[in-house]
């Protein structure tokens, strides 16, 4: 497991050429703004944040919601509850 100073990952699988990855990812409570470069699928399995897309359209994040980020979504991401996730990212 990698190790940063609130969050932490799980890699499971990358595709050879990088063009894929699927993983385990925890983060504590944080706030950040967030720019999606790729596609990313999300399952979350524990806590609760909050994501506020630059638009105002806001996605509450609890244990078993399912989350899809396009490419270029841009917004902020505030975590109340430590987060586990398990996510894809093409």
């Amino acid at each position: 497991m990698v190790e940063t100073a609130r969050r932490k990952f799980s890699l499971i699988h990358k595709g050879l050429q990088g063009e894929n990855e699927t993983g385990v990812w925890i983060c504590t409570p944080d706030f950040w703004h967030w720019h999606v470069t790729r596609d990313e699928y999300c399952h979350f399995l524990a806590g609760r944040s909050t994501c506020v897309h630059d638009s105002g359209e806001v996605i509450e994040i609890e244990p078993d919601t399912v989350a899809f980020f396009p490419k270029d979504w841009r917004g902020t991401c505030r975590v109340h509850e430590t987060i586990r996730k398990v996510y894809m990212i093409r």
